[in-house]
């Protein structure tokens, strides 16, 4: 029972990103910004986010019960931390160019993770592949942006 107790704080740390990130909202600049017609509606980000937050914690939480605060939990840290930072980026700043070099930083980051939790924790690795292919979605999104907004 007492590993458990690492859960909320895992879960925390995601919600921290997540309050942080929602600091930094679309507003009229990104509604002005040309989209390639891949572009999801706004209103999918929200549960998309919250499942690969929610899988984030819990793959953090069962690589730290067998291998403690180890390089694999650090890894993880890091890939929040270049998560955290995309947000303020690209909305705060509206710098496109910045949050794209982030957002490749975090998927190799998020790939580094990847293959250590599967060592750890297969369970652990593959909750982790959405998450992946969701940021390498992003990539791909951010990338476009940028190609179609030079001025922004």
């Amino acid at each position: 029972m007492r590993d458990w107790k690492w859960l909320p704080v895992f879960i925390g740390l995601v919600a921290i990103v997540a309050l942080a990130g929602s600091l930094s909202m679309p507003d009229a600049w990104y509604a002005a910004l040309a989209k390639p017609s891949f572009n999801p509606p706004n209103w999918v980000f929200a549960p998309v986010w919250t499942l690969l937050y929610l899988a984030m914690a819990v793959a953090a939480w069962r690589v730290h019960r067998v291998a403690g605060w180890g390089t694999a939990v650090w890894l993880w840290i890091a890939q929040l931390v270049a998560n955290g930072l995309w947000t303020p980026l690209f909305f705060g700043l509206h710098r496109i160019d910045l949050a794209l070099i982030d957002i490749v930083v975090l998927d190799a980051l998020v790939l580094a993770t990847i293959v250590a939790f599967l060592r750890k924790d297969r369970v652990a690795g593959w909750l982790l592949v959405p998450y992946l292919a969701w940021t390498s979605f992003a990539t791909a999104l951010t990338f476009a942006i940028w190609r179609l907004n030079p001025a922004a």
